[in-house]
């Protein structure tokens, strides 16, 4: 019997479609991974904005209109649920992907998740008062 005929013979166990969702760890990176899907929703969206604001006053109008149709604004609501998902779960693994040294010594990962919700709450704010000024 040649190899490949004896490997053609090992059972393989079936595997569920919902096999991520019997633990909490493996559905949150399910979850994250389907989030990146609404990043790039978003980054879309955005670029749909900039061009309907390019091209005048009338796109402008024409693109509000559109944003608030009850199907876009659920799409909106759900990825922004999806990208805070994705924020927060990233910024947990920061410290595990990024060995930070000072002075020979390693950096708490609470110091570097703190300065990272810092720095989100700063550019937040100042995109914010760039907005409403």
């Amino acid at each position: 019997m040649s190899r490949h005929a004896a490997e053609d013979l090992t059972y393989r166990r079936p595997v569920s479609i919902w096999w991520w969702t019997r633990k909490r760890s493996y559905f949150l990176f399910v979850m994250r991974e389907l989030s990146s899907i609404f990043i790039a929703w978003f980054v879309l969206y955005l670029l749909l904005f900039v061009r309907a604001v390019g091209r005048g006053a009338a796109a402008y109008d024409d693109f509000l209109d559109s944003a608030s149709s009850p199907w876009l604004v659920t799409v909106n609501v759900v990825a922004f649920v999806f990208v805070l998902l994705h924020t927060a779960t990233w910024f947990l693994l920061t410290p595990q992907a990024m060995v930070v040294a000072l002075r020979g010594h390693r950096v708490p990962a609470a110091a570097i998740i703190g300065a990272q919700y810092v720095g989100l709450a700063v550019v937040s704010a100042f995109v914010f008062w760039l907005v409403t000024r």
